[in-house]
């Protein structure tokens, strides 16, 4: 293909587009660049495998550390597992790619970005999401496209499309917005609690933007001679079709007809028809054409099946306006939620169940040091709040074998994560780090609503002050023609079987996380927004049964939870505290049992599970680094002694001596005349030399100063 550039404008910040510069092999490639941040889109496409029955698409987002001038941490010093921002935007350009390309299509289709270069005013994960559409059209892949997408921000009152870093950190809003022709097909945000409202403009704001980008690659198609592909669906054998849907159409109606509310009885009687009709195909002869047609296709039974009960499902919400466990259109399944279910060596834990979903979250309270560092592209390079989501099989009563965390439980992790980090304390007031960790232990739907709000009652039952408690729900959507029934609190048939998954969690006040998948290629806004607002009270119901457990943070921490103290220092200090290859803060350490955490700033935070140890460490960091002055009057301990004086510690860590002829205002013998080992004196500075040295009397006090220094110690 021919070099060829364009550039397309918002607000004066541009997007150009490079093709036929890199990748020649590739099916399709194009380079999208926005300031200096620069990423490279492929999209290839191979013939499909036999025995597949799903569009076998890869999606992967590579970050290569020379893009921000670094060189890899670790022992190889090269890139290695995807960090967790690289599994999340691979999910971003997943999520409305896929609803794209034909239900039909089975051939493996792999989308690879790549971060080449990067400017930390642009994030380079939208890029790559408009990058992805425009590869698969170069490739000539069937996608009913183009797709697009935006971030917009909230500055002050002002929306902005595809912010800096900067712009996101201190606004309100970080919404990204995927759109088709057919409308909006994917949203995902973090909001300080935003109301509906707005919202609803930002989305619609940043859909005007995705028009342009849509209208862009259409130009860029006519100008390269490229038209969209339109490849026709593959010819299918009715015979065997048609067999199974006579036999299964009227027991799966009389089945969803029950309004079942018990998911394993509902499955169980579903997997019955399944059976009987696999059963009644057994038994045909040898040569009877379904029966030839049933061994070619071993998996159109499952997927007629599938298809007659999406089909009844649907029909039964769009015309008579009931679901499948006999449930209004914006009635929720029942709400229970408890605290404090495990012993207390468990700093905080909810468990908060909806329906058949069970999400058991625990909260742990650590010091600044467990802060996580960030080794990726993203500015922000430590994070004081972690959110960890597990979904074991037993959770829907499955074995498989259990692995590190998927996609999906980092996905589901993140968007709890950006639920809860805007009512968290600032780390001034509360310097703890933060772990939620999110365990599944039953799902029939909306687990990471789940984790939401079971998380917001571990915090609570933690002692965490969080601004204001956060519930989540999810919205479902039935589209059948023109008519469209919009589900509150969707279960898992109705997540499987129908065309959205749109998760909202917020306060009372507002929205703090959105995201929205589809099934279809796009929906308008109006439909967006009606389901914006019926997810209100949904969220009110269901934070209204959260508070009947606990209605405000726990008073009070763990005894298990670290106690932390923070002092001040000067930077110039710093090197006191440590000492020598660390020989000073690794010797208060052993002598306190407490754990130490300097920050370059000189904050010193203290950690001990023993509130006395914290108090000890201290006590010995402020007296290290005290400002002393000749005069000064302490009460102190004899902790050496020497022919010509003794040593005494006046303040903790903190020792000077006392020359023998300033034991007395008499001649002295010997030291151990005066003072022996453990004595308690009272001391004046007498001077501080050139070395820092301190030089201390016993002469010279008045008692009144002597009692003085006593009590202050005392106070200690």
């Amino acid at each position: 293909m021919q070099e060829f550039e364009k550039s397309i404008s918002f607000d004066g910040r541009d997007i150009r587009l490079k093709v036929g510069l890199l990748a020649p092999q590739a099916g399709g490639s194009v380079l999208i660049e926005s300031g200096d941040t620069a990423v490279l889109v492929t999209a290839t496409r191979a013939s499909a495998r036999e025995g597949i029955d799903f569009l076998p698409l890869l999606v992967d987002y590579e970050e290569r550390l020379y893009a921000a001038g670094r060189i890899p941490g670790g022992f190889l010093r090269r890139e290695g597992r995807p960090a967790e921002k690289a599994v999340l935007t691979s999910r971003l350009i997943d999520r409305p790619l896929r609803p794209l390309f034909p239900s039909w299509l089975r051939d493996d289709i792999q989308v690879v970005a790549t971060t080449m270069s990067m400017d930390e005013r642009v994030p380079p994960d939208v890029l790559a999401v408009t990058g992805a559409s425009i590869a698969v059209l170069l490739a000539k892949i069937p996608f009913n496209g183009p797709m697009a997408a935006v971030r917009v921000g909230l500055v002050g009152d002002d929306f902005i499309i595809n912010p800096t870093y900067k712009e996101v950190e201190t606004g309100d809003l970080d919404l990204v917005v995927a759109g088709s022709p057919e409308g909006v097909i994917m949203v995902e945000a973090g909001a300080n609690q935003l109301p509906e409202a707005d919202m609803i403009e930002a989305i619609d704001f940043g859909y005007e933007a995705v028009r342009d980008l849509i209208q862009a690659q259409r130009d860029l198609l006519t100008e390269l001679g490229i038209e969209l592909v339109q490849e026709q669906a593959p010819v299918i054998d009715p015979t065997l079709e048609n067999f199974i849907r006579e036999r299964v159409t009227a027991p799966v109606k009389e089945i969803l007809g029950r309004f079942e509310k018990d998911k394993p009885t509902r499955d169980a009687a579903l997997d019955e028809v399944k059976a009987s009709v696999l059963s009644t195909i057994a038994e045909l002869p040898e040569e009877d054409a379904v029966k030839v047609a049933a061994a070619a296709d071993a998996k159109a039974l499952s997927n007629t099946f599938k298809d007659v009960t999406k089909t009844l499902m649907r029909r039964q919400v769009v015309e008579d306006n009931v679901r499948v466990d006999g449930r209004k259109l914006d009635e929720i399944r029942p709400i229970s939620c408890r605290v404090g279910v495990l012993p207390q060596r468990v700093h905080g834990s909810g468990v908060f169940n909806r329906g058949l979903t069970q999400v058991l979250s625990i909260a742990t309270l650590g010091s600044p040091g467990d802060e996580q560092e960030m080794d990726d592209l993203h500015p922000d390079s430590e994070k004081r709040y972690l959110h960890h989501y597990n979904f074991p099989p037993f959770s829907v009563g499955e074995t498989r074998p259990m692995r590190s965390p998927g996609r999906r439980e980092v996905g589901h992790g993140a968007l709890a994560e950006r639920a809860l980090v805007p009512v968290l304390p600032p780390k001034e007031t509360f310097p703890y780090v933060i772990r939620v960790v999110s365990e599944v232990l039953s799902s029939n739907g909306s687990t990471s609503m789940g984790s939401v709000s079971g998380s917001t009652l571990a915090l609570m039952h933690a002692g965490v002050p969080i601004l204001k408690p956060v519930s989540g729900a999810a919205m479902g959507l039935i589209k059948e023609g023109e008519e469209i029934r919009i589900l509150t609190d969707i279960q898992g048939i109705e997540d499987f079987l129908g065309d959205m998954d749109f998760k909202v969690a917020g306060t009372d006040t507002g929205i703090t996380a959105l995201q929205l998948d589809m099934k279809i290629a796009g929906l308008p806004m109006e439909v967006i927004a009606s389901a914006i607002h019926q997810a209100k009270p949904a969220r009110l119901h269901i934070l209204s049964k959260m508070l009947e457990a606990i209605d405000e943070p726990r008073a009070e921490l763990s005894p298990y939870a670290p106690r932390l103290l923070t002092i001040k220092i000067d930077q110039d200090q710093i090197g006191m505290i440590i000492g020598p290859g660390g020989k000073t803060i690794k010797g208060i350490t052993e002598e306190t049992g407490a754990k130490i955490d300097i920050a370059e700033d000189g904050t010193v935070t203290i950690s001990a599970i023993e509130g006395e140890k914290a108090k000890r460490a201290k006590a010995i960091i402020q007296g290290m680094t005290r400002k002393l002055s000749a005069g000064d009057i302490y009460a102190g301990k004899v902790t050496r002694i020497i022919p010509i004086g003794a040593f005494v510690e006046f303040l903790p860590g903190k020792e000077g001596m006392i020359h023998i002829s300033q034991l007395a205002d008499h001649r002295v013998g010997k030291v151990e005349d005066e003072v022996a080992l453990g004595d308690e004196v009272i001391v004046k500075i007498r001077e501080i030399d050139n070395r820092g040295r301190v030089n201390l009397t016993r002469l010279g006090i008045h008692p009144d100063e002597a009692t003085a220094a006593r009590e202050a110690a005392a106070a200690k």
